[in-house]
């Protein structure tokens, strides 16, 4: 189901490989960290502020998601997620958005079913080759690295909405 990016009203994003570079870190007590790109979060929350909904769907999940969604004000979280394509449908429900009005960020084979059902899908650089080719849109930034910056100013660019993000910083 592929339609435009300016018809895109929700973004559902992978958390590992897409806000993350995919890495696993684990400090000497085992604990899990992740590290996010500040860009990432600015796009986000600059998306959110023109009224468009944001989401985490994730297959693992932990502190370290909850604690970036809390912080970006992101209150549709599903971790833990063996089904994505049925995860990311009721997300788009719960929401109230068609899912030709849903985009989806994904990197890898898990993420696959909801890039299909997605209206609009988009993914990193160096995502799995099965998801390159089963997108509408590839960033030149690699997961974790500002990439779903990218993907935000490039809707924002199809709806003609970038500049007015711009002229509040001018």
């Amino acid at each position: 189901m592929s339609s435009s990016p300016e018809m895109v009203r929700m973004l559902v994003l992978d958390v590992d490989g897409v806000l993350t570079d995919g890495s696993i870190n684990l400090d000497d007590a085992g604990r899990e960290f992740k590290r996010f790109d500040v860009r990432d979060g600015w796009a986000i929350r600059a998306w959110m502020s023109l009224g468009y909904e944001v989401a985490l769907l994730t297959g693992r999940g932990g502190g370290a998601v909850r604690a970036r969604a809390k912080e970006l004000g992101i209150n549709r979280v599903v971790e833990g997620s063996r089904d994505k394509g049925e995860d990311f449908e009721r997300l788009a429900a719960e929401a109230g958005v068609p899912l030709g009005e849903v985009a989806h960020m994904g990197d890898d084979l898990p993420d696959l079913p909801a890039l299909h059902r997605a209206g609009y899908a988009m993914t990193v650089a160096d995502a799995a080759p099965e998801v390159l080719t089963a997108c509408d849109f590839v960033t030149e930034r690699l997961g974790g690295h500002a990439a779903v910056r990218e993907a935000i100013q490039h809707l924002l660019d199809a709806r003609g909405e970038y500049q007015a993000i711009i002229a509040r910083y001018d």
